[in-house]
């Protein structure tokens, strides 16, 4: 009677099995990408129905031992079955998770591009306000001289901004797609530092900021990036100076902690008394587009990229960067970096005294000397033509890339002393210009000085340049000590 009760009930458990299993079967199948796998579904309930026929005979004909064998055989595949169906089920979890981990990321990643499209936003509309509106007051009737001055360096100070912003934006573009690297030349590091740190002088002085720079280098000639190393200091610098109240101080220090047989060890720190940061905020200080936004600094301008390109450069150089700080008890930012040293008495020059022999030299020339301008944009061609007529040089110009070689080609040999050619330009662009130029079979006319005065200022810029047969490279927007600096080389 016992046996006769446990085979009803587990005849009935059976059916209840089978009908929960087909609740899951529908389950697992909708939208859960198990179309492939439609026979491993089917199986168990082949499995089951098997099982509720063996009850159902074990009750009607009473032979239990062959029964019993194939129930027995049939749970050894049905927990096969189940331990395959197990683990697929696992491995979908798995992947649902990390399709939630990746779209968790994506959406954050794009939370935080956001933010930096919205400062960007403000940040590259504030310098454009002033630069229009300045320019408004400027072409007012009755501005006098003395307005029209101040007018005009806001204007500059504002433009400098703007182009600050858009070279951050332009270099983490650069970094993330893994285009930059670093080319070391000779140089005098604490002239480096001491140059970088000139430029904030006025300023701190305007904001009645005490600004104080100390070096202790021993081995002064090093290896490095000049271009990467300064920007880093004037990040630093200019962090330090933004987050820093009237009557504050900064202090930037330099020193050789260390030197072997591979070079010197050096450490550069930035220290202010400023607002400081939360040490959550400071743990994501060195990310892409981070802006602690507090009542305090919302009126601060910057894209949240200076601090991320500082540290991909020092990563580069294999050196480390970190930041200690609190809230209302300003910050330090530390860089450490070992670096080869150098014995070139040339990286002793300083960069403002090398620019002003450069500028002495091309002014006391330039008197007669014919300068070819090669443009396709009407305003760059007049600022230029006014900066180099200012200086006494006589300027031809011309709007595309067939003009200049054109002009080369008809006018006497010698009559070019440089050529200042632009690179984008409709009709044939300033590669394909320079190299016709040089493919001309009078050498006196081949051998022109080309100079290519472009926007194109990354240093693979430079290099294609160069690989053209152009002889230097000035960036734009163009001053006017890169520029003559750079004639200067060739006359």
């Amino acid at each position: 009677m016992l046996i006769l009760g446990m085979i009803y009930a587990g005849s009935a458990l059976m059916i209840l099995n089978i009908i929960r299993y087909c609740a899951f079967e529908r389950f697992i199948r909708k939208g859960r990408g198990w179309d492939e796998h439609n026979g491993i579904l089917f199986i168990p309930l082949v499995l089951l129905i098997l099982f509720l026929a063996g009850y159902i005979m074990v009750g009607l004909f009473g032979r239990p031992d062959i029964i019993i064998a194939g129930i027995l055989f049939g749970g050894s595949i049905f927990v096969f079955i189940i331990m395959s169906v197990m683990r697929r089920i696992t491995e979908k979890v798995i992947e649902q998770e990390q399709l939630k981990a990746a779209l968790s990321e994506a959406e954050q990643a794009n939370r935080a591009k956001s933010v930096f499209l919205s400062n960007m936003s403000h940040d590259i509309r504030t310098p454009l306000n002033a630069i229009m509106g300045y320019t408004a007051l400027a072409e007012r009737e009755g501005t006098t001289e003395e307005d029209l001055r101040d007018y005009m360096e806001k204007i500059s100070t504002s433009g400098q901004h703007l182009l600050a912003l858009i070279n951050d934006v332009l270099e983490m573009s650069r970094i993330e797609s893994g285009k930059i690297e670093i080319e070391e030349e000779p140089c005098a590091i604490e002239l480096l530092v001491r140059e970088g740190c000139d430029m904030f002088a006025y300023q701190m002085k305007e904001k009645s900021i005490s600004f104080t720079v100390e070096t202790n280098v021993a081995s002064r000639g090093v290896l490095i990036d000049k271009g990467m190393f300064d920007r880093v200091v004037m990040n630093l610098v200019s962090n330090a100076y933004k987050y820093t109240p009237e009557g504050g101080t900064v202090s930037v220090t330099l020193e050789q902690t260390g030197s072997g047989p591979d070079g010197g060890v050096y450490e550069l720190r930035v220290k202010d008394n400023g607002i400081g940061m939360t040490e959550e905020f400071a743990g994501r200080i060195f990310d892409m587009f981070e802006r602690e936004r507090t009542s305090t600094v919302s009126g601060i301008q910057g894209a949240g990229l200076g601090m991320a390109i500082s540290k991909s450069i020092i990563d580069r150089m294999g050196g480390a960067i970190e930041v200690a700080t609190a809230p209302g008890e300003g910050s330090e930012f530390i860089v450490r970096v070992s670096l080869p040293e150098c014995a070139d008495a040339s990286c002793m020059q300083s960069k403002q005294a090398a620019s002003e022999e450069a500028i002495r030299t091309a002014a006391g020339k330039a008197a007669g000397v014919k300068i070819l301008l090669v443009d396709d944009m009407q305003i760059n061609r007049e600022v230029a033509k006014m900066m180099l007529e200012s200086d006494g040089f006589s300027v031809d110009v011309a709007e595309n890339g067939q003009e200049a070689v054109d002009l080369v080609s008809e006018k006497p040999v010698g009559h070019y002393a440089a050529i200042l050619m632009d690179i984008q330009m409709p009709v044939m662009d300033g590669y394909e210009a320079t190299q016709r130029i040089r493919s001309l079979t009078d050498p006196g006319r081949a051998n022109v000085p080309v100079i290519a005065v472009t926007a194109n200022a990354f240093k693979e810029d430079i290099k294609k340049a160069i690989d053209a047969g152009m002889d230097a490279h000035v960036s734009k927007p163009v001053s006017p000590e890169a520029m003559m600096g750079t004639i200067s080389r060739f006359l």
